[in-house]
């Protein structure tokens, strides 16, 4: 297995990337598309689309660390995608803010309250994914910062965030298939997660100390 990956990394990845990028499209032309398309109907699934870029990143990340690639630079993949994931986290909820202000909602905080009372907190959710993710943005500026490491850690509390927001709000959610796809990006990426964050530093830590 181990030699597989290291042999297909890149299409491994390319290959998910595609798929992240298909199945919430696919989920949003299966469901219920009458009448004239609004900006309502545009946003969703580019939500979507976002995390399931950004859950190719913790999976290659732990595939690679347990094939034993070694960590490079940003190849191909990773700037392509983090710049496509960077547009898609803007357009989402920009979109979602357009379409609020022009139906008399004004703009957010004032425009979700108004619009999605009852479901405020998985708003707030999909808020919080949001500003983690932007201040990784700022990693160019303040990477090899001491205290840059939280800011990493907190992508993981983004990616729990916005999975739950698009379980509370997401209409393509309402398929059972996307629901399982769902479910899987969870399940695995919370694995991919363990086996970097403590399995893997665990076994580098051992090393280390032996050598």
């Amino acid at each position: 297995m181990k030699d597989f990956i290291k042999n297909n990394a890149m299409t491994i990845e390319w290959t998910l990337g595609v798929l992240a990028v298909i199945l919430p499209a696919a989920a949003w032309l299966s469901g219920p598309q009458g009448g004239e398309l609004t900006l309502y109907d545009i946003f969703p699934p580019l939500g979507l689309a976002a995390f399931g870029l950004m859950w190719t990143h913790f999976v290659m990340g732990a595939l690679r660390r347990y094939a034993g690639i070694e960590k490079e630079e940003r190849g191909a993949y990773m700037i392509v995608s983090m710049g496509v994931v960077l547009a898609l986290i803007l357009l989402h909820p920009g979109l979602l803010w357009l379409a609020l202000f022009l139906d008399g909602y004004g703009l957010p905080p004032l425009s979700y309250m108004e619009a999605y009372a009852p479901q405020l907190g998985f708003v707030a959710l999909g808020t919080l994914g949001l500003t983690i993710f932007l201040a990784f943005e700022l990693k160019r500026f303040f990477g090899k910062k001491e205290w840059w490491k939280y800011v990493e850690y907190a992508q993981v509390i983004g990616m729990a965030a916005i999975f739950v927001h698009a379980i509370g709000l997401g209409r393509e959610l309402r398929l059972d298939w996307f629901m399982l796809v769902w479910i899987f990006y969870g399940v695995t990426l919370a694995l991919s997660i363990i086996y970097s964050r403590w399995i893997y530093n665990e076994k580098e830590e051992t090393n280390a100390r032996k050598v």
